[in-house]
Parts: C-alpha cells; sequence; structure tokens
C-alpha cells in the first residue's frame, strides 16, 4: 500500500496547472500580477489584430462586404499603446505635420556659425 500513496503523490505533484506553475515560478504577487496583464494584452493584440485583418482578407465561403471594425480597431490601439507603440496622429486636414516646426535659412546659418570653432 505504501506504493500506492507514494504514485498517487508523483502524480500529484506531475499534474500542476498553469496558475501553479506560475506561482513557483514566480513568487512575488506583483509580477505575477503583471505577467497575467502582458498575457491578456497579448491575446487582446492577437484578437483585435485578427478582427481588424478580416475586414481586408478575402476567404472561401466568407462574406466579403465591409464591416464596421471601430472597436476592434480602438482596442487594437489601445493595447497597442499599452506596450509603447503609437500611431503617427492626423491633423485637420488628414495630413501628418510633426509638432516642431523645421528651421529656416537664416535659423540654420546661424546655428552653424555658433557651432564653428573660433580661432
Amino acid at each position: 500500500m505504501p506504493i500506492m500513496t507514494e504514485k498517487r503523490c508523483m502524480d500529484e505533484k506531475e499534474k500542476k496547472g498553469p496558475l501553479q506553475k506560475l506561482k513557483e515560478n514566480i513568487t512575488d504577487k506583483e509580477e505575477q500580477l503583471a505577467f497575467i496583464s502582458v498575457i491578456v494584452r497579448l491575446s487582446v493584440v492577437a484578437w483585435s489584430g485578427f478582427i481588424v485583418s478580416l475586414n481586408y482578407i478575402t476567404l472561401p465561403g466568407y462574406s466579403n462586404e465591409p464591416k464596421d471594425i471601430t472597436f476592434p480597431a480602438s482596442l487594437l490601439t489601445g493595447a497597442l499603446a499599452s506596450f509603447g507603440l503609437e500611431g503617427a496622429k492626423k491633423r485637420g486636414d488628414g495630413t501628418f505635420k510633426p509638432d516642431e516646426k523645421p528651421l529656416n535659412k537664416k535659423e540654420v546659418e546661424l546655428s552653424v556659425v555658433e557651432l564653428k570653432p573660433k580661432r
């Protein structure tokens, strides 16, 4: 009988769920929550990216009429922004304009003169 109990104990040790493995490998609760947060955000990126991509590809047996993808696109944008990725922002006329204005010719010449070493 002791052999059976040892085998049962060995089977219980081998059968661990993903959360139990996570608890063993990452001991700090904050690190566990951060890891789960990354997994959830990655799954949101994958799902919303799939839904948005599905609107632009044609599959046999799938209707090809355009669908409203505003919600999955906003989820995709928000999830990517949580990883630090952001797209260019459009202005009122629909074009991208940088926040900083470029230097004009006089400003460039002035900065070059200031950078030249004095003899």
